[in-house]
């Protein structure tokens, strides 16, 4: 058992600690992270991959969240411009549902609330011409489009942790936390490698509980403390189809329940259709579609593309739990999606900081709400930093994704476009360290398939926590949709040899 002490400790990985992590590590804290799982292997991985301020938020008068998400749109978009970009929406005027001038309002309100800048600002369509109303049915003949962002949600989170860990914070997935306490004016955490089964204990000034749909029970089973507060965890569920249409822009459906359900490019080749909002009642641990929500997207998408959409289509699914702070909402749809920061100290003993709720456009402004909370406690820490500051591989302007894909081929003679912008709008400016040296596709060592190449697989090693598989597939790429069962079985057989090599170096 070892002992190391540290300003802050934060249990969760996703990205919401990932965010605090790195935030109070570029304010010259010395920060540690665990998580029991993968970065950002849970909710964090399974959102409908939007930087968006939430249209349908201005119905609930959420005004102060949606302007907030506005905002941190454009600003999120510079930082990271290679996994993540400006996006248009259409919205079709269904005359059963919301009137046309209501629609207008709102989008109204969303262009002037938050303050934008780069993105274009909402115009009329006339779906009955040209190629946004191809795919849709008749009835649906006008319509507005209007922007937003996309965000490779959990590549987003790997890069939170890489820049943390750049500016010298521990960062250890696969590291569960066992129980915490106050011990001598200090949080003592204990905790246990869930491969090699070697347990750590870290000492902290403050523990910040950043545990996503586990925060409750992080703070009652391993803090001890019981709390009346508690998180509404609300299931969200996608389903991914083969491209339903030509063009790049997303449709944004209403439905006769008051929500809306997005339909949006994905990797190049599929449409994403989602999300549900459904009261989720079973463990965290165990989170899936079920048949009435798969049933209920392919329905709705069905009622407004002109083929009808069926379950033949599907080519994969995914779900993740919201853990949304429970202010008593009579639905799930209701439910406030504001994020709750309550500190607790127990009259001057080591703080710690419970994080509920939030949404990944505004993870950053809660790192900086977090760092605001924490600040009576670290009088040395530096000023808010975060604002304008690249991610790594991000350090190019917002639109140059063109320029680095044309640059990347000119350096590497073998790649073709679809490669090349893979690699960009994965690693961005790190794309040349991925392929090194390389001169012929050959250099890069053994393929699994599609265009994932040995040299790529270990860069996601070495520099990203990949360690199975499913974390280079599933959440660094989406590599999963290109890649039979048996490719990815090699792969990850390729990855445990790799990780025994290292081990067996290392002793």
């Amino acid at each position: 058992m070892t002992e190391t002490a540290y300003d802050i400790a934060i249990i969760g990985g996703g990205v919401n600690g990932c965010g605090i992590a790195r935030d109070a590590a570029g304010r010259g804290l010395s920060v540690y992270l665990c998580d029991k799982g993968d970065i950002g292997g849970a909710t964090s991985s399974w959102s409908t991959k939007l930087f968006h301020g939430g249209l349908r938020y201005l119905e609930y008068y959420e005004f102060r969240l949606v302007r907030e998400a506005l905002i941190e749109r454009e600003t999120l978009i510079k930082a990271m411009p290679h996994i993540s970009w400006p996006m248009r929406f259409v919205l079709p005027h269904h005359s059963g549902l919301r009137p046309r001038w209501l629609l207008r309002l709102g989008l109204f309100i969303y262009d002037n609330l938050g303050g934008r800048k780069i993105l274009p600002a909402t115009r009329t369509v006339d779906l009955a011409k040209g190629p946004l109303g191809a795919p849709l049915k008749p009835f649906l003949r006008s319509g507005f489009e209007y922007s937003d962002g996309w965000v490779q949600d959990s590549r987003l989170v790997v890069l939170n942790a890489r820049d943390a860990e750049r500016r010298g914070a521990t960062i250890r997935p696969r590291t569960a936390a066992i129980r915490a306490e106050r011990l001598d004016g200090l949080w003592h955490l204990h905790t246990e490698d869930a491969e090699t089964g070697e347990t750590e204990t870290v000492h902290a000034k403050a523990l910040v509980n950043a545990g996503g749909p586990w925060v409750a029970e992080i703070l009652n089973t391993k803090i001890g403390l019981n709390t009346p507060d508690s998180v509404r965890l609300v299931r969200g569920s996608h389903i991914i189809t083969e491209k339903l249409y030509d063009h790049d822009r997303a449709y944004i459906f209403q439905t006769s329940d008051g929500r809306v359900v997005f339909a949006i490019p994905f990797e190049e080749d599929f449409t994403l259709i989602g999300t549900t909002d459904r009261d989720h009642k079973a463990s965290a641990d165990t989170v899936g579609i079920e048949d009435d929500e798969r049933d209920y997207l392919l329905a709705l998408a069905s009622e407004y593309f002109e083929k009808p959409v069926t379950a033949e289509d599907i080519v994969w699914t995914y779900s993740g739990v919201r853990p949304l702070y429970d202010d008593g909402a009579s639905s799930a749809t209701a439910a406030t999606r504001e994020y709750v920061l309550k500190v607790e100290d127990r009259g001057g003993e080591p703080p710690l900081l419970n994080v509920f709720g939030g949404k990944i456009t505004t993870y950053r402004r809660l790192a900086e709400a977090a760092m605001v909370k924490l600040a009576p406690y670290f009088p040395e820490a530096k000023d808010a930093w975060t604002d304008g500051a690249a991610m790594p591989g991000g350090d190019f302007e917002h639109d140059g994704q063109p320029r680095l894909i044309r640059e990347l081929m000119a350096a590497y003679s073998f790649l073709d476009e679809r490669w090349a912008r893979r690699l960009i709008r994965t690693y961005g400016t790190e794309a040349r360290a991925v392929l090194g040296e390389a001169r012929i596709v050959d250099d890069l060592g053994r393929h699994f398939g599609f265009n994932l190449t040995e040299a790529e697989v270990r860069w996601l090693m070495a520099n990203e926590y990949a360690r199975e598989a499913s974390d280079v597939v599933w959440r660094r790429t989406k590599l999963g949709l290109r890649l039979s069962a048996d490719e990815i079985g090699a792969l990850d057989a390729f990855m445990r040899e790799a990780r025994a090599s290292r081990a067996a170096a290392a002793e």
